[in-house]
């Protein structure tokens, strides 16, 4: 069964359901703290580089990832992305397929090993920032801007991983869309050698679907995010379906969809992610937004990244 994220997670007054599931998240943060002080740090001979998050899902770590990858490769390197197995994440596996060179394992540990077998010489870890069994070189933790930290709590009072004042475990903040200078003091105050970074999506095929009236679907960490971005760049989103993270869309689900677009002349557009989850038959009538990610300040980030090679 698939889960929606809960709409109280991201509500600024503390909900009353929040404060109920407190308990819950202080009893799993403390089991947490404990797994963590008596699991072994492995330190493996090559750098490990980690991009994750604190926030569940929608941070744009993947896409981090990918440039990192590629950021690497430009300085004579042989990096592998190393991600751990989940099921119902194909969808992340096949998009990093296309891009990188990638070892999957339900172990990270067991993927680093096998890549130094092969002889990649970087690792470059998607999630894996709760994963205290591996040392990392660089620890990049992931944000957008929309969300930040949503109530604030730990789930499942709240959609946060960890709680904020975690933060001085990671070594680079990065922040997705627009500068937040109280939530860079809110960090700081927490961490003071922490460094930030921004970050923003272009889109590369806007033009194919500018001035145009669609239908938009997502099931990704927080769809609203993919349906801003449509917005801003003049596309006419005359209906939004919103579906939870990592969705397996049925044949059922598709024919309501076109049914619903053909219905009011809509073309039908999708994240890329989504679309890579669709069956091969059920994409022909759908589109998918494709999006590279751009650096603000991408000199002094690539600069962070060559310290630790």
């Amino acid at each position: 069964m698939k889960l929606y994220k809960p709409n109280f997670w991201d509500e600024s007054n503390i909900s009353i359901i929040s404060i109920l599931l407190y308990p819950i998240s202080l009893i799993l943060r403390l089991l947490f703290l404990v797994k963590s002080s008596v699991v072994k740090k492995i330190e493996f001979s090559i750098p490990v580089i980690c991009v994750g998050n604190i926030y569940i899902g929608g941070t744009g770590k993947t896409p981090l990832t990918i440039k990192i990858f590629e950021l690497v490769k430009k300085m004579q390197k042989n990096p592998i992305v190393i991600k751990k197995y989940y099921k119902n994440q194909f969808d992340e596996t096949n998009l990093l397929s296309k891009v990188v060179d990638l070892s999957v394992d339900k172990s990270r540990i067991k993927a680093i090993n096998k890549s130094l077998e092969k002889g990649f010489d970087v690792a470059v870890l998607d999630d894996g920032l709760q994963d205290r069994s591996i040392k990392k070189k660089l620890s990049i933790v992931c944000f957008n801007s929309n969300q930040l930290i949503g109530n604030g709590f730990t789930i499942p009072s709240g959609p946060l991983r960890e709680p904020i004042k975690s933060i001085h475990n990671f070594d680079i903040v990065v922040i997705n869309g627009n500068k937040n200078k109280n939530f860079e003091n809110l960090i700081k105050n927490n961490s003071k050698t922490i460094k930030f970074f921004y970050t923003n999506y272009i889109p590369t095929n806007i033009d194919n679907f500018k001035n145009k009236k669609v239908l938009a679907f997502a099931g990704i960490g927080n769809p609203e995010n993919f349906f801003q971005i449509l917005s801003k760049n003049n596309v006419f989103v005359e209906k939004k379906l919103a579906f939870p993270d990592h969705y397996n869309y049925s044949k059922d689900d598709i024919n309501k969809i076109n049914y619903m677009a053909k219905e009011k002349n809509l073309e039908i557009i999708t994240t890329e992610k989504d679309y890579l989850r669709l069956r091969e038959n059920d994409r022909s009538s759908i589109n998918y937004l494709s999006l590279k990610l751009k650096i603000s300040n991408e000199k002094e980030f690539t600069q962070e990244i060559k310290k630790i090679l």
